[in-house]
């Protein structure tokens, strides 16, 4: 798959943020459900006075209920259309979007630029409180509330061993033809001043419900009912384990999504269309 743009178009990326309580996710569906990818691609087509849509590609594909504060996409657009609107784009796009999704930033992009393939790394956030009152009700919707006590440091210690490139099919939900094979960058927590304790969880990619499921596991033992050594024997069985729980999807949150230097982007869409496997063990 190539990544030249079509002759007489122009690659945009566009830089985006949107509360998904509303949304059925990320991607256009059948059906005439909300998603943020329709909601934007129906205003580009307005606002650029086209017949046709622009189909948008994303950086990471957001479930039902998950929010993006640092969303990537990337659009093409034909020469001319780019020309006559760019300058106004945003402010127009800002004007006929709703108040639950916003672009932040329209720009050329450079050559080689794909806004899922040529990312090196996305990075979420999942917030949580174990307050017996419950979630700040100005909170609700980003915040899960968890009914136990939570040991941040046995979660950060069961979190140190689920670092690193792994096979995290007991942690995914899977998709045929799809690997499971991801390298986790970063997996830790910190509970803050107002009690809310946020969990940061970095990879170069995600595979379905994996974040969620990583923090199911870690809630687990962060209340007691798992040791902290049990989240790395669930990833090293290679299976769905019942007692992985997949949390609410309303405390994640797409923060980053991060790009190599311009000159690198050729050579990161190659590597991140390659079907992934882990080295092999040996035979002895």
């Amino acid at each position: 798959m190539s990544d030249e743009v079509e002759a007489g178009h122009v690659r945009v990326r566009l830089d985006l943020s949107y509360d998904g309580s509303e949304f059925s996710g990320w991607a256009k569906q059948a059906g005439g459900r909300r998603t943020v990818q329709g909601e934007i691609e129906d205003a580009l087509r307005t606002v650029t006075r086209s017949r046709e849509t622009y189909e948008l590609t994303v950086a990471g594909r957001t479930d039902a209920g998950v929010h993006a504060r640092g969303q990537v996409a990337h659009v093409d657009l034909p020469r001319e259309v780019w020309a006559e609107h760019h300058q106004k784009l945003l402010k127009r796009l800002a004007g006929r979007l709703p108040r639950d999704v916003r672009v932040w930033a329209l720009r050329e992009a450079p050559s080689g630029f794909n806004a899922r393939f040529s990312a090196v790394w996305r990075r979420y956030a999942y917030r949580v409180t174990d307050n017996p009152g419950g979630v700040d009700p100005l909170l609700r919707g980003h915040v899960l509330w968890h009914d136990w006590p939570l040991d941040v440091d046995a979660m950060n210690e069961a979190a140190r061993g689920l670092l690193g490139e792994h096979d995290f099919a007991a942690y995914c939900k899977k998709r045929e033809g799809a690997t499971t094979i991801r390298t986790l960058q970063e997996l830790s927590l910190v509970r803050g001043d107002d009690g809310i304790i946020t969990a940061t969880v970095r990879a170069d990619a995600f595979c379905h419900n994996m974040v969620r499921s990583l923090i199911g596991a870690l809630l687990f033992v962060g209340d007691g009912h798992r040791p902290a050594d049990w989240p790395g024997k669930v990833l090293a069985a290679g299976v769905r384990d019942s007692a992985v729980h997949v949390v609410r999807p309303h405390g994640l949150t797409l923060e980053e999504v991060g790009y190599p230097a311009d000159d690198l982007l050729a050579a990161r869409n190659k590597e991140a269309r390659n079907k992934r496997s882990l080295p092999s063990a040996g035979c002895c």
